[in-house]
Parts: C-alpha cells; sequence; structure tokens
C-alpha cells in the first residue's frame, strides 16, 4: 500500500481534475501581474492542487473525524437555522460574562482518560462545565478531581463541536482547543453573528448549506438535518466563495470543457508527440466552440495550433473530472457542486483541494435528495444514469435554497458553541458574502475580499492576439452585478461588457474603478503627449528647423507614429470587453481613432442604484438593532444592467 506522501504527490501530477473552476474564479485577475500574485497557479489545479513556491501545502491530518452519513429522523439541528444569529448572541453574552470573571482556566499537558483522578481532572471539569459539556455537580465533591463516564461524555461533545476525533480523551489537539484563550472565542463569535443573521435570511423549509471551514455539507428538511455529506473546499491559496442562491440544474454526466490555461500549459504539450493522449483521457476537439464540428485530430498541428480556435471537451465517463453528476446555480464567481473521480481524497481530515469549486462525497445521494422525486427520479435511476453515460440537464422544479457559507462559529445542541479554524484568516475583516482573497493577500482596494469578480484581462500571446475562439478575447466578460439591498445575492447568468464601478464613496470590498480609469488615462495622456509633443517657438529645435533634412522628418514622423500604434491597439483590444470610460477613451482618440460619441455618452451617464451594506454587529447589539443599523450608500453601475441582476450585500 503506498504512504500517503506518495498518494499525494501522485494526485498533485494528475492531469486535471477541478480546472474548470480555475476558468470561472480566474476572472478575479485584474493585470497579468495581479493575475499570477492573486490566483497562482489556479489554472493547474488538479486533485490535491498544484502546489507553487509561494503556497504552503495542506496537512492532511489523518482520517477524516466527520462522516457522509443520512440522519434522517436523529433530531439534529443544522449549523444555520433562522435564528441562528440571535441564539449566538445570546452565547456571546455568556462568554463575556465568564471573561469578566477570569475565563477557562488551563488545562494541563496530560493524556487524561476515564479513571484519572487530580488536580488536572478538577482543572477540565470545571473547563467543560464552563461551556456547558458538564453539569455543575461535575464539578463538586468527591466527582470533582475525578475523571467520570459524565467527563467523557462531555469532552465527547466538545470534539464533535470543535471537528476533532472523538475519542473521550484529552490528546493532543483536543488540548489544544481546550486551551484556546476566551477572548478568541468571543472574537470569534462576534465575526460570525452577522455572517448567521445574513445567510439565515429566506432560507425556506428545503436547503442546504455548506459550510467551508467545516469542509460539510448539510441538507435540511422541516428544520432538521436530513444528511451530511464530507466535501472538498478551495485551499487557501485559492479560496471558495461564499453565495447564496437557489438550486438550478443537475447535470448527469456533464462534459468537462477544458480552460484555455489548461489546454496551453498541459494539453497541448503532451499532444506534440502524438495524438494518444486525447484517446486516453477520452477528450474531443470541436472547432470555434461547443457547437463546432468535431475535428480529426490527426488534421492539426499541435505545434502551431492556435488554441483559443478549438474547444477541447472531455467526454462523460468514469475519468471526467466532474465525474456522474454536477449541481448548478447561478454565481459570479463560476463555481457549482460535482463529483469527482478522485475519491481517495475524502480519506483525509484537513480537505482544503480544489481551485474553488465544491467535490461532494456521495454525490447520487445529493442529487436525489435535491431531485426529491421530480419525474420519478429515485436512487436506482440516479444509479442508472451514471451508467449509461447519458448527457442530460434535468431543471429543478421547487429548488432548495443553497448558502455556501464561511462559519467559523455556530450554535450547536445544548446552548453550546461549534467552532473551526478561520482556514481563509477571514474573521475580523467584516466578511460575510464574496470571494475571500488569498491567504496574506488584498483586492486592489486594501481588503480581505471583494463582492464580485475583478475584470480579466489575463496575456494572449502575440500569435493568438487576433483571434476571437471559444476561450479567446472574443468571449464576453461576465455581467457585473447590481448592489442592493443588504442580505441575500440573487446573481443572473446573464452576461454584460464589463464590470460595475463604484461611486468613489467607501463600500469595502468594492474596488474604485473610476479611480482607477482617471490614472489610467492620465498615464496614456502623458504617454500620449510624449510621443506627439510639438515644440515651442524659441526651442532649439524650431532654429534648426531649416537645418533638417524634410525627408529625414517625414520618416521620423512615420517612425513615431508606427511606435504608437501598437501599444494603443493592444489597449483598444483588451477593452472589447468593457464599459467604455469617457475619460480614457478621450485619451485614446488622440493617438488611435475616433470614439462613438455614443458609446461615449452611455458610459459617461451610467445608472444611479441605492446601496444598503449591513455593518457587523458590535459585542453586546442585539440582531434587531444589528439589522435597523444600515448604512446607505450610491453605487455606480452600467447603464445597461438588467433591473433584476442584483446583489444584496452585507
Amino acid at each position: 500500500m503506498q504512504s500517503d506522501s506518495n498518494f499525494l504527490n501522485k494526485l498533485r501530477r494528475a492531469g486535471m481534475a477541478l480546472a474548470s473552476c480555475a476558468l470561472g474564479l480566474s476572472i478575479l485577475a485584474t493585470t497579468p501581474a495581479f493575475a499570477q500574485g492573486l490566483m497562482g497557479n489556479m489554472d493547474d489545479d488538479t486533485g490535491v492542487g498544484s502546489i507553487n513556491d509561494h503556497e504552503q501545502p495542506i496537512n492532511p491530518q489523518g482520517k477524516p473525524t466527520t462522516a457522509t452519513e443520512i440522519v434522517d429522523g436523529l433530531q439534529q439541528s443544522p449549523m444555520l437555522q433562522s435564528n441562528s444569529a440571535q441564539l449566538l448572541q445570546n452565547s456571546l453574552a455568556k462568554y463575556q460574562n465568564l471573561a469578566s470573571q477570569g475565563g477557562f482556566p488551563k488545562v494541563p499537558a496530560s493524556y487524561f482518560k476515564k479513571g484519572d483522578k487530580g488536580g488536572g481532572v478538577a482543572a477540565l471539569n470545571t473547563r467543560l462545565y464552563l461551556e456547558g459539556y458538564l453539569r455543575v455537580e461535575g464539578t463538586q465533591g468527591q466527582f470533582a478531581t475525578i475523571f467520570t463516564t459524565a467527563t467523557q461524555d462531555g469532552l465527547a461533545r466538545f470534539q464533535r463541536n470543535h471537528g476533532l476525533a472523538v475519542n473521550g480523551r484529552v490528546d493532543e489537539p483536543t488540548l489544544a482547543e481546550l486551551n484556546v484563550p476566551i477572548e478568541k472565542r468571543i472574537a470569534t463569535i462576534q465575526a460570525n453573528i452577522a455572517r448567521l443573521a445574513t445567510y439565515g435570511e429566506g432560507l425556506g423549509e428545503r436547503y442546504i448549506v455548506v459550510n467551508i471551514p467545516a469542509q460539510q455539507l448539510e441538507t435540511v428538511s422541516g428544520g432538521r438535518v436530513y444528511e451530511r455529506h464530507n466535501v472538498i473546499v478551495g485551499r487557501p491559496a485559492r479560496p471558495t466563495p461564499v453565495v447564496m442562491t437557489p438550486i438550478d440544474t443537475v447535470k448527469f454526466n456533464p462534459y468537462w470543457n477544458a480552460p484555455l490555461s489548461i489546454v496551453r500549459k498541459d494539453i497541448l504539450p503532451k499532444l506534440k508527440n502524438g495524438n494518444d493522449y486525447l484517446e486516453k483521457i477520452d477528450m474531443k476537439i470541436l472547432e470555434g466552440g461547443p457547437n463546432g464540428p468535431v475535428i480529426d485530430p490527426a488534421t492539426l498541428n499541435f505545434n502551431t495550433i492556435v488554441a483559443q480556435n478549438y474547444l477541447f471537451r472531455q467526454e462523460p465517463g468514469p475519468e471526467n473530472a466532474m465525474a456522474t453528476a454536477k449541481i448548478e446555480f447561478h454565481s459570479p464567481f463560476g463555481i457549482y457542486l460535482h463529483d469527482t473521480p478522485e475519491k481517495p481524497l475524502f480519506n483525509y481530515n484537513n480537505r482544503f483541494f480544489s481551485s474553488g469549486c465544491i467535490r461532494i462525497q456521495n454525490m447520487p445521494q445529493l442529487v436525489n435528495w435535491v431531485l426529491n422525486g421530480q419525474d420519478g427520479y429515485n436512487p436506482d435511476s440516479i444509479a442508472n444514469m451514471a451508467k449509461t453515460l447519458e448527457r442530460l440537464d434535468v431543471p429543478v422544479q421547487g429548488a432548495p435554497q443553497l448558502r455556501v457559507a464561511y462559519l467559523t462559529a455556530w450554535p450547536a445542541a445544548g446552548g453550546t458553541v461549534a467552532f473551526r479554524n478561520d482556514i481563509y484568516q477571514m474573521d475580523g475583516s467584516g466578511f460575510i458574502l464574496g470571494q475571500p482573497m488569498p491567504v496574506g493577500q488584498m483586492s486592489p482596494d486594501g481588503q480581505r475580499f471583494v463582492l464580485k469578480p475583478l475584470p480579466n484581462t489575463p496575456p494572449i500571446d502575440a500569435s493568438e492576439a487576433d483571434g476571437k475562439g471559444f476561450f479567446g478575447s472574443g468571449s464576453k466578460a461576465p455581467k457585473a452585478t447590481t448592489i442592493a439591498k443588504p442580505g441575500v445575492v440573487n446573481i443572473s447568468a446573464e452576461r454584460a461588457t464589463g464590470p460595475a464601478v463604484n461611486s468613489g464613496k467607501a463600500n469595502k470590498g468594492l474596488f474604485d474603478w473610476t479611480a482607477y480609469r482617471k490614472q489610467q488615462a492620465a498615464a496614456a495622456a502623458g504617454q500620449t503627449k510624449k510621443l506627439v509633443k510639438k515644440p515651442k517657438a524659441g526651442d532649439p529645435a524650431v532654429k534648426d528647423a531649416a537645418k533638417t533634412d524634410p525627408a529625414k522628418d517625414a520618416t521620423k514622423t512615420a517612425i513615431a507614429k508606427k511606435d504608437v500604434k501598437p501599444a494603443d491597439s493592444k489597449t483598444a483590444s483588451a477593452d472589447k470587453t468593457k464599459p467604455v470610460d469617457a475619460t480614457v477613451a478621450g485619451a485614446k482618440a488622440k493617438v488611435v481613432k475616433p470614439v462613438d460619441p455614443k458609446a461615449v455618452a452611455s458610459a459617461a451617464k451610467p445608472a444611479v442604484k441605492p446601496v444598503t451594506k449591513k455593518p457587523a454587529c458590535a459585542a453586546g447589539v442585539t440582531t434587531a438593532a444589528c439589522k435597523a443599523a444600515v448604512i446607505t450608500a450610491k453605487a455606480v453601475v452600467p447603464a445597461d444592467a438588467p433591473a433584476n441582476d442584483n446583489v444584496k450585500t452585507p
């Protein structure tokens, strides 16, 4: 049997298990340099993920401490409910009161187990009692210093609430959690009250919660958990975005369309010595896009092929990166829930391996819950779909809500609180919704997250600059979403010509594109003036004009004009997918070509829509008061943005 280390190294070298998420999330990059810093080597992500020089590898930490299982009938409360924020607010008051009385006692380092006695056990019993895991009798009289059955049961509940291996003993990971300072617990609780209030809105009778830090998915019916699934989520360098939206479609046996970056970096190099690789992974090449004709690979020269003129599509099957099914929903970040052929990765406790999409253990079971008997689907028919490899898309009727959430604390049974590690380091940043930045990095406006994708301007090889293939520069940029009320992200799948811009007011997580474009315009104008500047009277150049050879002067002028065009034409090409900024367009018009006045007028008169933003609740503020504390601002969005394409931001 191969070692864990060899197994992980093998998976790191695998072809492309989750690279399609890289395509969706790559829209975060704004410039080649920023793209490299923000997304690193995301496009090369595979089973565990390709670890680059700037990324710390994830320690899988042994076997999973959670399970994929149906718990229907056990009356278990979910991680998220409509009243979760209020319950956690109540717990905050308890923790603050404990802090005022000295906090938690320190549990000494010892491998305590049932039957042990002494002062260390007394500290353990008191520690468990203060957080609600042990009755007061366990800290009194003869039981105070004994590791009793009650102590063991309370410790097991503590371990379960912290995502630890449940063994009822004080092992090293358990000791570390027992001795986390109460001040840190208070800060964690405070960071999650506003998140719970937002995620808890509009849940409905049936909903799905994916908690990223817990690496778990819950399906909830009638306020009780029906089933839990272990999941694989984005690693710290490629975080999974947080979204709120209904489920849209179940896709059986989906195709996997290779992103252009994967085609260039991984697929084409393997084809330069033959076409066997395409047959091995069951991939076809289509000319021009998904509706184009299938091309015989033998007719292509893979040393000179313009990759963006073709679609490389992996057919349904056991090796397909999406495996048997995927569940789609509206998201500006291009993520989804899906099956995976890399099943062994679920055997690890830390499953932060993906580029942002969410891989589900036992996907057919989740699909069965989502479809809920629709069109006669049941476990047998779903299993049969996987065997037939039939491509089929099923729009979900009565679609359940989905919350891809970031919760590091939430209320648990018996008045206790469950905690998880802040894997993306978002606590204290005000983060509720959107895309976390990679750990250690900030957005262009200095935040730890963005509320909508940043426009993408990836580098394009010179030989392909004029291409307009399926993955090429002819593709439309994702539609910017409108800022509306706080709370829910209601994302449209439509496309438009560019991003919404900020009004310049402080709006956490939104980049001030107006200021950025003005800076670009100023830089462009300065460059233009330098290239076409006319000498003034009295300038030595004027005095020597008579001495200048007219033929040489004309040649120099032609060369200067020739030198201007490449930079400006490249800029114009890059701007094809963006709304025209009047200032920038004016600067470019001096050198390149006149700008359509209608386009400039349209960009110069953006629609103004109200923005509401829910602040994180301060310590001691009730949920009602928090909801009442709404900050109103304005955001500028493209005039052609549809009225129903809105984002409700915190």
